[in-house]
């Protein structure tokens, strides 16, 4: 038997630890991922005792953030990303500025070098997208507006992260440090800045395009394949191939991040009809590895820094998890959208983790930024990771405080909106009677689609302007807003409708909605969109009105052909 187990040992030490830790956390009310990083702590070099192997640590948290950026590529489509475009782009890119200028004044302040300073900025804004799908899911509400708007933004980030880390090499003799040009060596100048410039722009445009163009049709063609030899484990391992494997092709090929090239493997694998069982069969790899990675993450944390520095560590927390916030909290608001969506993003970005730990590393190995400040950034986040479901539980009560003080949110959401209002054009007789649509996603559309097949009168209520903007050049009426707020009821003219339709996944607002609806139509029939036997009991004790989920509704429609497809063979048999 071979003497060197040290993967076996790691893998043994980090998953188990993390069981028992993670447990613990649970016991004790805590998130379970505040249990992994204490594992990693315990485990790590940091602390007496045993010492897991760092090395062997760290590439395992690379497979667990392929296989997660992966999941997420399984469930958020290129239409998800345009759709949510102009809140994510700008956003992300103002939010990123304004992070880094806090970090790059706090360096200053230090005395660190402008070099230092940027990189420094620059990994306090990057939020993890790891973290942030684990919120989003705890919460129900990946598949929501607002977490789209929010996986979006951090897309967004990752992207702009990938940029900077090809070209701070080639910059770094500019910023204080040790210059790299285009091909690897050492002291490049303007010309091989362009050049390293030129280089990455192609070799991203090329992967993006190879997969939007080619990747779309092959690898669901693949899969399909696979899936046709009816066998399970080839089914998983064909998948866990594509994610792993194209994350690898995209780095070593094109230069592209690992988990940028794995999320797009999600993308273009979410183009087949196996998109759904591929996500099933990866999801208890993907949970196991993104154990490892939080336990390789604890494994890294000096705890000497918070007596050290503590006043330091403490301000580099303020900016992730307080300025951050507000910056995205005021830019949201500011591109015209709710508050809630506002709160909800905020603390979506109140953290850093997995691109902040790659750009401190570069920020070394280019001798830009000192020792000090790595160990102040993997504080930061495993404090701002700790901190975040926390931050994520005070959104709760921040939005019933706006709820309840209907002029301090209107001020805040910005009422002046065209599209929260229905234009004075629509029809008297459009406005009575008629069915309010809460939500125009996948089966809002279907329902819209019957609704205008059949002549009956509808208005759409939905967060996404956007859509609400081409709805109404398509001539359909609609009213953008959160419809948990009166106010989006009432300009959908609720008081006169004859029934409510709630097909957004959203389930956190339904209560609100059918409150509003009732305590001005109280003769309305209700129609509730929800997603699991909970909910469903919750809603009908409530009596929510008719109650439809997706598997049962499934079960009813498989079982009632099945029972008219063997009527009719054995009435065929009887003659």
């Amino acid at each position: 038997m071979p003497h060197n187990i040290s993967l076996i040992t790691t893998i043994a030490a980090a998953l188990g630890a993390g069981l028992l830790f993670g447990y613990l956390a649970t016991r004790l009310r805590l998130p379970a991922l505040v249990g992994y990083l204490a594992a990693g702590i315990i485990i790590g070099p940091a602390t007496p005792g045993f010492v897991a192997d760092t090395a062997l640590a760290g590439q395992l948290a690379e497979i667990g953030v392929m296989l997660m950026m992966f999941g997420v590529g399984l469930h958020f489509s290129l239409d998800d990303l345009w759709a949510v475009r102009k809140v994510a782009l700008p956003g992300a890119v103002l939010q990123i500025t304004v992070a880094t200028a806090l970090g790059m004044g706090l360096a200053h302040y230090w005395g660190w070098s402008i070099g230092g300073g940027l990189v420094f900025g620059l990994a306090l804004s990057v939020a993890s997208t790891v973290v942030l799908l684990r919120a989003l899911e705890e919460r129900g509400i990946l598949d929501s507006f607002n977490g789209r708007i929010a996986v979006g933004w951090l897309v967004v980030e990752d992207l702009v992260t990938v940029l900077v880390l090809v070209l701070l090499p080639a910059l770094a003799g500019s910023l204080g440090g040790e210059a790299i040009d285009a091909h690897g060596g050492h002291g490049g100048g303007s010309g091989d800045l362009w050049t390293t410039l030129a280089v990455t722009l192609g070799q991203v445009t090329a992967f993006i395009v190879l997969m939007l163009v080619v990747g779309r049709k092959l690898f669901p063609w693949i899969l399909w394949q696979v899936a046709r030899t009816n066998s399970r484990e080839l089914f998983t391992l064909c998948v866990i191939a594509a994610a792993v494997g194209i994350a690898y092709a995209s780095t070593h090929y094109f230069g592209v991040s690992f988990a940028l090239g794995s999320f797009f493997a999600g993308m273009v694998l979410r183009e087949s009809a196996l998109a759904h069982r591929a996500a099933e069969e990866s999801l208890p790899l993907r949970d196991a590895f993104a154990v490892l990675f939080f336990v390789s993450v604890g494994m890294l944390f000096e705890p000497s820094i918070l007596i050290e520095q503590p006043l330091k560590l403490l301000a580099v927390v303020a900016i992730i998890v307080v300025g951050k916030s507000v910056a995205a909290f005021l830019l949201v608001l500011v591109l015209r959208y709710p508050a809630k969506t506002a709160l909800m993003v905020s603390a979506s970005l109140a953290q850093i983790g997995e691109f902040s730990f790659i750009l401190a590393a570069l920020g070394l190995s280019l001798k830009l930024m000192p020792v000090e400040g790595q160990s102040l950034i993997l504080a930061g986040a495993i404090i701002s990771i700790a901190l975040n479901p926390v931050v994520f539980r005070v959104t709760r009560p921040l939005e019933r405080w706006l709820s309840n003080n209907a002029a301090l949110a209107a001020k805040f959401d910005r009422p002046a909106d065209p599209l929260a209002e229905l234009p004075m054009s629509v029809p008297h007789e459009h406005l009575r009677g008629q069915v309010v649509l809460v939500g125009y996603g996948r089966v809002g559309r279907r329902i819209a689609a019957a609704l205008k097949e059949r002549g009956i009168a509808f208005v759409v209520a939905e967060q996404n302007r956007e859509v609400v903007d081409q709805l109404r050049k398509d001539g359909v009426n609609a009213v953008a807003g959160n419809a948990g707020e009166p106010a989006v009821l009432i300009q959908a003219h609720i008081a006169h409708a004859s029934m409510l339709v709630i097909a957004t996944p959203d389930t956190f607002h339904v209560r609100s909605m059918i409150e509003t609806a009732r305590a001005l139509n109280p003769n309305i029939k209700t129609v509730v969109r929800t997603h699991s036997d909970e909910e469903a009991d919750l809603l009908r004790n409530e009596r929510a009105g008719e109650i439809f989920m997706g598997e049962q509704e499934l079960a009813k429609g498989m079982t009632a052909y099945v029972l008219d497809s063997l009527n009719k063979s054995d009435k065929g048999h009887a003659h």
